[in-house]
């Protein structure tokens, strides 16, 4: 017998979606940070056995759309309600559980397994005990009750745990559920893939992450990063790669005084990405002006935001 389904990561922004798709691919394969509105694609990690095959999806943070862009992100959110074998609802321990009131009503008409993931517990206050591992303490316990209460009124079918996915706590738990619920069914990928995404898209994903980091304010959601040329050697990979503004303004604030700010971005983009593909790399960034790209259809097209 072999199991094989997809498992699909929803919830509003900044909950630890990408965090605990890490987690339980067991590689990086979603960008985490600090920063609300990280994850911007549908991204799938595949997670193989001999007698079993789990593809998970990390989906951008579910939110009202202002602009085009923002209106693929939700796209690719709702794209996961409709095929997916179990979905997991992610939240967190300060979130309003009826925020998005009106994507939780379509969680709640699904007729597959749905896990509620309440996360950031050890945001609760947590307490040592005496073995040296962290409990909730009374009062943490007490409001961790109220929010699986108001939950289960919310999502009466669901079943729910609490996790930390940044500590691990609860994430094996998780997965064994999750594997005694997948349909018998055969692979749907190679055994020994990964991901559904190339290459290069790893490539914009990572110095876009850096920038997640190094700027502030609106520049890192009016940035964009495509790579031009991925040249792969045995010994090395050079990779030419353009990082789009969408004002001269904003291409002046990453580049920085002398250059400095798009080098730091460059070197630490660099280090990551030998990192993730374990050969020396040789990257090259440009940055260039792209009016209004967030809000032009053809532009989202051309930089892969098409939930299609």
């Amino acid at each position: 017998m072999h199991k094989a389904g997809f498992v699909n990561i929803v919830g509003n922004p900044n909950v630890g979606k990408s965090t605990l798709m890490n987690q339980l691919v067991g590689e990086r394969i979603s960008i985490a940070t600090f920063k609300a509105q990280t994850t911007r694609h549908r991204i799938m990690g595949i997670v193989n056995t001999d007698d079993m095959q789990i593809v998970f999806s990390d989906t951008p943070g579910v939110l009202k759309p202002n602009y085009k862009l923002q209106e693929s992100m939700l796209a690719f959110s709702e794209s996961a309600l409709a095929d997916a074998d179990v979905l997991l609802y992610v939240t967190d321990v300060v979130e309003n559980p009826e925020k998005n009131m009106e994507f939780l009503e379509k969680v709640q008409k699904m007729k597959i397994p749905v896990i509620l993931l309440i996360n950031k517990i050890d945001e609760l206050g947590n307490q040592t005990g005496e073995t040296g591992k962290k409990k909730v303490g009374s009062t943490s316990q007490a409001k961790l009750n109220s929010l699986v209460e108001k939950w289960h009124s919310l999502l009466p079918n669901a079943e729910i745990l609490p996790i930390s996915a940044k500590n691990k706590f609860g994430v094996d738990v998780l997965l064994k559920r999750i594997q005694e619920l997948l349909p018998e069914s055969p692979a749907y990928f190679d055994k020994d893939q990964l991901t559904d995404k190339p290459a290069r898209f790893f490539v914009s994903e990572i110095i876009r992450e850096k920038i997640l980091l190094y700027y502030d304010k609106e520049i890192p959601y009016s940035v964009e990063v495509s790579v031009e040329s991925f040249k792969e050697t045995e010994k090395n990979i050079h990779i030419r790669a353009i990082i789009y503004v969408e004002r001269d303004s904003q291409k002046g604030i990453i580049i920085g005084h002398q250059g400095i700010a798009l080098k730091k971005v460059g070197a630490e983009s660099r280090k990551a990405l030998e990192r993730f593909f374990g050969k020396p790399i040789f990257l090259e960034t440009f940055v260039k002006v792209d009016k209004d790209w967030r809000s032009s259809q053809r532009e989202l097209n051309h930089f892969g935001y098409n939930p299609d």
